[in-house]
């Protein structure tokens, strides 16, 4: 069951100032000019355990760093401690060329719950620029964690913050050719790893809904290979439907009330769309070629797909109203697995050339290809949100030519700042969607 929290702002007075250049990161340059972030030790009173609070310091500073946008100022260099309340001494910290101080307070409410309080502060400018307290019972505190960094990168670069989400993903353990499918579940950065199905099934392809409350996946069941969801309160599974044949790869509507699906029929691959309402299923594509992997536009009015109707497999965008169709890559090589950003920008997409796999991106007409990794095997990228980072798998060979090992990664979209998401090193982690901000 997904943890339930409650973030609320504290209305803080803001010191005025005269008016100056905003700090802010680079977004576009990445890495190029890292900010450098101070986080002092958290402020605790009576009830909190202190492992808790420099846990979540940890926490904060570790997402903070991972994006490549911050450098994280070393504890042995801060200059002071400042209490909650009172001033920095600026100069003191631009002396060690500190640009963005974090000050926080960890403490109980009557019912024992946590409640983070912290403020952020622009040192070369002097003033405080965000402010805010968070409430969450004890074992939640490491989501408090995620929360607080979510809100430090949003007022530090104006996007949206991807720390406080999960990754679903395919978890294979055993030999090559003997491997049990599970689908799983990890916090971003590859903490608190659940299993939510069992070892019986074979299962592939997960992807959340909208509103985090169910997982669309494709199941095996019975050797029957059909589309199934999963309730993530409940545990309950439930067929999509009989549709007189094998269907896969699916995905959820922006809307979270249809969900797109490839169905085999006579040979012949075609994209159908599930109204989950009245629970009919309606045509998209039609010929005599391979259609699937379906994805959605942000504002549902479009879907990207990779079909082989001009003989290689390539990347199709579909007007969902009009049902006109348009090829959008003709780049050397093959296109597959393409992936809508939230934010509408992008598409990004598996591509196969000169017995490479690489990951890249490019703009909703197929233009502006840009690359971002490349490997010998590596496929299923998926989106944080705010369309900063993604999320997808690299297999690589073993060095005795049989054993695979895969890994999910993350690339930011400059190509830059690719790291592993940590999991149990007796996993192969395969197929991972990034979950909308946990609500």
């Amino acid at each position: 069951m997904i943890k339930k929290i409650l973030a609320f702002i504290v209305l803080c007075a803001l010191f005025v100032l005269p008016v100056r250049a905003e700090l802010k990161v680079d977004i576009v340059a990445g890495a190029a000019s890292p900010i450098s972030v101070a986080v002092l030790k958290f402020e605790t009173t009576d009830g909190v355990k202190s492992k808790d609070a420099a846990m979540i310091r940890d926490v904060v500073e570790a997402d903070l760093k991972r994006t490549g946008l911050f450098r994280i100022v070393s504890h042995d260099a801060l200059p002071e401690y400042v209490k909650m309340g009172d001033m920095p001494d600026f100069k003191l910290w631009q002396a060690i060329k500190t640009q963005v101080l974090v000050q926080a307070k960890l403490s109980t409410d009557a019912k024992n719950d946590y409640k983070l309080e912290f403020f952020v502060w622009d040192v070369d400018g002097a003033e405080q620029i965000e402010a805010q307290a968070l409430m969450s019972s004890r074992k939640s505190a490491r989501r408090l964690a995620h929360i607080m960094a979510d809100a430090i990168y949003e007022r530090l670069t104006g996007e949206i913050g991807y720390f406080d989400t999960q990754i679903v993903f395919i978890a294979e353990t055993g030999p090559v050719g003997k491997r049990d499918k599970r689908m799983a579940i990890v916090d971003q950065d590859g903490y608190g790893l659940r299993y939510i199905s069992d070892k019986d099934g074979f299962v592939m392809s997960p992807h959340f809904s909208p509103n985090m409350g169910t997982i669309v996946f494709l199941s095996y069941y019975n050797d029957d290979p059909s589309v199934w969801t999963l309730d993530l309160e409940t545990g309950e599974q439930r067929r999509l439907g009989q549709f007189g044949g094998m269907n896969f790869a699916p995905r959820f509507s922006p809307d979270g009330k249809k969900i797109a699906l490839s169905l085999v029929k006579n040979g012949i691959t075609h994209i159908h769309e599930y109204d989950i309402e009245t629970k009919k299923l309606r045509q998209l594509t039609f010929g005599n070629s391979i259609n699937t992997s379906p994805s959605y536009s942000p504002d549902g009015k479009k879907m990207a797909f990779n079909s082989d109707r001009t003989g290689r497999q390539q990347i199709h965008v579909l007007d969902l109203e009009s049902g006109v169709e348009k090829r959008i890559t003709y780049g050397n090589g093959k296109y597959a697995t393409p992936a809508w950003s939230p934010d509408g920008q992008f598409i990004a997409f598996t591509k196969m050339a000169d017995d490479t796999f690489y990951i890249g991106i490019m703009n909703p007409q197929g233009k502006n290809e840009k690359i971002l990794a490349g490997g010998w095997f590596m496929e299923a990228p998926s989106w944080a949100p705010g369309s900063r980072r993604l999320v997808y798998y690299e297999t690589e060979r073993h060095l005795d030519g049989i054993e695979r090992i895969s890994h999910i990664r993350s690339v930011d979209i400059t190509g830059q700042n690719i790291y592993d998401i940590e999991i149990d090193a007796d996993i192969n982690a395969v197929e991972p969607t990034w979950s909308p901000r946990l609500p």
